[in-house]
Order: structure tokens, then C-alpha cells, then sequence
């Protein structure tokens, strides 16, 4: 399925691929910041050079998935918090490949964004040969290049170590410019600096020579009789209907009735709902996967009978996301936002994008939807980024701390950098207690700016040189075991306006 082989292998991409690895080793070694971006920009550069050369034209797609993986980049750059730094780097990687690709198709998309892996082995060899190509029929030229570099890096040494010696202020600046590269973490440069050149060359190869995932093809399912395909759809529909229109009489008649006919206590009632209807709209869009799959293709008439059911079904289904994420509004006010609870909340929103997504597509036909639903996981990706989980469940737990003085430090001084804003605003010794492990990760942290993230650099501003001293003894016991009874205590006020005793089942979400 690849095109025919790529041609030689252009120089500004063998440029481009080395200052990759030169970035990569230089800067990766001290962390993940502003870095990743600045090595990511030359490989990008290098791929598009060979797409290029080999007679590629950049298409609008494209140009949205190479421009959104770039963006996904910018989260480390602001982001303390490793789990959404890491949820965007992948997806960058991902978007990244499927750019190179390009492909439409559902199975294509998928393929797409992992096919830039079957490139690593024969982009070596590609790049090998293009360098020695070069260095034996341009020896002289390629000479005098790798000879000038290397006696302006010379001169920019020596010449920078004498004007540093001279004056403490330019000394101070080089030292913040400049890495500080030791003996001791040169192997683990190296490898960075190798994973940096493999990649950008199979970045490159990949956009010279891409393997078309599109022409993978899935056999269609065998087409059913509209009773036998529509029956189970339809009583699916109904069973749909009958839990929501319990769920608007649960709403309009209260939720304490409900509990008090249940015997559930608020928390019981609100976290096993969630739970369970989170599974029913994925379940639910499998459904979906299959009825599509097997659905009757006689005419007209069938592709009506489709469209109702299957909208029907994303239509019932969309209000189940929104009973899914009123209950989980209701747990989170009364026991407080945690990554968990934060994280899975997120996912039923795009479930339920994904679901509006699919009901497009049976309007205006289903040509774009699996590049659309690609593209919502993207930017749902980068706007969970931007948006500072962390900072989110800091101030969510701050401002319950205000409304009903139940609060869980011991959750909360987990946290990364990024929380500190609203850490910052609590009252003392909870302030100390929250924020002293913090404080002294800050303090022992030295990395330099390219991989010092925005949110560690406002927490420094925050807190300077603030030391919690002998507040931060009195934290043993402070609030801990308020935030999502998740400790089995039971101690949130707002929990016990609902039911909630001491003796409530241990919830480890």
C-alpha cells in the first residue's frame, strides 16, 4: 500500500533532520516544557521539504492535523500536570502521522495515526544513503561547511567564555541561555539525540513516500431485512424512552423522594448512576458501529428507515450524556472534584460530541465523519490541556471549602504546580498544609527555562520564598478525608443534607 519508493533524500531535509537531533539533545534532557515544541518545529520543516520534493501538495486536512499536533505542543509549555502533558503529547504524535498520510476512511484514520512506526526502519537507510550520496560527490563543499561550523562553535566558546568571566551580568544571561550539559546524563542525551533523528528521518520518509491506510478496505456486513434489522433497535428505543422518562420524574419530583423510596444515600445514588450511563453510551455507540454495518440497503425507503431508528437512538442517547453528567455535577458538589472524576466527566462530553457527530452525518452524509470525529478528540484533547485540570479541582475544592468548610488536603497537596492559584487563597494552616509539598518540589527543581513549564513559573511567582515553617505541622488530620468521601468518612457537610452517614460503602473513584 506505500507509494513508489522516494527519491533521494533533499538536503534541507538531511539539515532539518540534524538540527532535530541536535535539539533533541541538547534540550530534552533537562524535561518537558517549551522544548518539545522548539525540537518538533525542524522535523516538521524536514517532512514537509520531502513531502515537496517527492511532488506532494499540502492539503487542507493536512495542514489541520500537522497544525493541531503543534498546537498539542503548547500544552507542556503551560501545564505543570504530567497526566495532561502526556495525554497531549501522544495525541501529538498521533495527529502528526496522520497528517503524513493522509487518510479519510474509518480503519485509514486509525492506521493513519500510528503508520508513522512501519517508516522507522527504511528511513534510516534512506537517510544514510542520501548522506553518502552527498559526501562522495560534493566532498569539498560539504567540507568547507562542517569545517566553517565548527570554527564558529569554537569561537562562540572561547570568546563567550572570556566576556562571561568579564562580566557577572553577561555570565548570569549565557548561564540562562545556554544548557547545562554534564558528563554524568551523556548517555541519556545521546539517546534522546537518536530518538530525535530516527524520528524526524521517519517523519520525512513518511511524507515522501506515505502508505495509503485507505486502500485497507473492510468488507461491508451482509445486508439484513428491515424486521429483522429494525426489531431490536426499536425495543432498544423504547427501554431508552422508559429510563428518560423515569429520570424526568426523578427530576421534577426531587431526589430525596427517590432516596427516601431506595434507600440509596446521595452519594450511592449519584456515583453508581454515572457510572452506569457512562457504559450505556459507549455500549450504545457499538450498537450504532453494528446496526450500520448490517443495515438494510434496498433503496430509498431503507436509508429512511436507518436514518429514523439510528437517530432516534443517538437522539435518546445524547440525553442520557446529560444525565450522566448532571449526576456526576451533583457528586462533585457534594464531595468535591478529583482527576478521576474530572477526566471520565470529559470523556462523556465527547461521547457526546461524537453523538452529534454521527447525526450530522446521517443529514449530510457520512464522507467527513471519521476525519471529524478525529478532529473533536483533538481539540477536546487540547482544551482539556489549557484548561488546567489541576487548577479546576483546586478551585472547585476551595470554593466548597468557603460554601460548608469540608475540604481533603491530603488530595489536594498531591496536586501539580498549577493548582497553587487557588491553594494559595485558602486560610491558614490549610494554606501551608497544601501547598508545603509543593513549595519544596519548586525549591529543589533547577531546570532551565526551555523545560520549565508556565503554570511552575507562576506557582514560583506565587509562593516565592515563602516557607509554610511550623504551620505545616499541624496538618495531620487537617480535612482529610472530605473530598469525594472517597476515604469512607463521610464528613461533608453537603453530603449529610443527603444521606450520606460514616457508614457509606468505600468509593475508590
Amino acid at each position: 500500500m506505500r507509494t513508489a519508493e522516494p527519491g533521494p533524500v533533499h538536503t534541507g531535509t538531511l539539515w532539518a533532520v540534524l538540527a532535530t537531533a541536535l535539539l533533541s539533545t541538547v534540550l530534552l534532557g533537562d524535561g518537558i516544557g517549551l522544548n518539545v515544541l522548539i525540537v518538533a518545529l525542524p522535523a516538521a520543516t524536514g517532512a514537509y521539504i520531502a513531502a515537496r520534493a517527492a511532488g506532494r501538495r499540502l492539503r487542507p486536512w493536512s495542514a489541520v492535523w500537522g497544525i493541531s499536533g503543534l498546537a498539542l505542543l503548547v500544552v507542556p509549555a503551560l501545564r505543570d500536570a504530567g497526566w495532561p502533558t502526556f495525554l497531549a503529547l501522544v495525541s501529538a504524535l498521533a495527529l502528526g502521522s496522520l497528517a503524513l498520510h493522509g487518510s479519510r476512511s474509518w480503519l485509514g484514520v486509525f492506521l493513519g495515526s500510528l503508520g508513522l512506526f512501519t517508516s522507522v526502519f527504511a528511513s534510516v537507510g534512506w537517510g544514510v544513503r542520501g548522506v553518502r550520496e552527498r559526501m562522495s560527490g560534493s566532498r569539498g563543499r560539504f567540507g568547507v561547511v562542517f569545517r566553517s561550523a565548527a570554527v564558529a562553535v569554537v569561537l562562540l566558546i572561547v570568546f563567550g567564555a572570556l566576556f562571561a568571566s568579564a562580566d557577572a551580568a553577561f555570565a548570569d544571561l549565557l548561564g540562562n541561555l545556554t544548557p547545562d550539559v554534564s558528563v554524568g546524563d551523556s548517555p541519556w542525551r545521546i539517546f534522546l539525540g537518536a530518538l530525535g533523528l530516527v524520528g524526524a528521518l521517519a517523519a520525512a520518509y513518511t511524507a515522501a513516500a506515505p502508505v495509503r491506510w485507505d486502500r485497507a478496505t473492510v468488507r461491508p456486513g451482509k445486508a439484513r431485512g428491515r424486521l429483522e434489522w429494525a426489531l431490536p433497535l426499536v425495543v432498544l428505543n423504547l427501554l431508552f424512552a422508559a429510563f428518560l422518562a423515569i429520570q424526568l420524574t426523578v427530576l421534577l419530583g426531587g431526589y430525596d423522594k427517590v432516596m427516601a423510596e431506595t434507600d440509596l444515600s446521595y452519594s450511592e445514588y449519584a456515583r453508581q448512576g454515572f457510572w452506569q450511563l457512562l457504559w450505556a453510551t459507549v455500549l450504545t455507540l457499538g450498537v450504532i458501529a453494528l446496526a450500520l454495518r448490517w443495515a438494510p440497503r434496498g433503496g430509498a425507503r431503507d436509508r429512511k428507515l436507518v436514518r429514523g431508528v439510528l437517530g432516534t437512538l443517538c437522539l435518546l442517547t445524547l440525553v442520557v450524556v446529560a444525565s450522566a453528567l448532571r449526576r456526576m455535577d451533583l457528586y462533585v458538589d457534594a464531595y468535591g472534584l478529583t482527576r478521576l472524576r474530572i477526566s471520565v466527566a470529559a470523556v462523556e462530553l465527547w461521547l457526546g460530541v461524537v453523538l452529534v457527530l454521527i447525526m450530522a452525518a446521517g443529514v449530510f452524509g457520512p464522507r467527513l465523519l471519521p476525519r471529524a470525529v478525529a478532529a473533536s478528540a483533538a481539540v477536546g484533547v487540547l482544551a482539556f490541556g489549557l484548561a488546567s485540570p489541576d487548577g479546576l479541582i483546586a478551585e472547585q475544592n476551595v470554593q466548597r471549602y468557603r460554601n460548608d468548610h469540608s475540604i481533603d488536603i491530603d488530595y489536594l497537596k498531591g496536586l501539580s504546580a498549577d493548582a497553587v492559584p487557588a491553594l494559595a487563597t485558602l486560610p491558614e494552616p490549610l494554606r501551608s498544609c497544601a501547598l508545603a509539598d509543593i513549595q519544596r518540589a519548586l525549591r529543589v527543581s533547577d531546570e532551565p527555562w526551555y523545560a520549565t513549564s508556565w503554570g511552575e513559573k507562576r506557582a514560583r511567582d506565587i509562593l516565592g520564598d515563602w516557607d509554610p515553617g511550623y504551620r505545616a505541622l499541624e496538618c495531620r488530620g487537617l480535612g482529610s478525608g472530605d473530598n469525594g468521601d472517597e476515604r469512607g468518612s463521610g464528613s461533608g457537610n453537603n453530603g449529610d443534607e443527603h444521606g450520606s452517614g460514616a457508614d457509606d460503602p468505600y468509593d475508590p473513584y
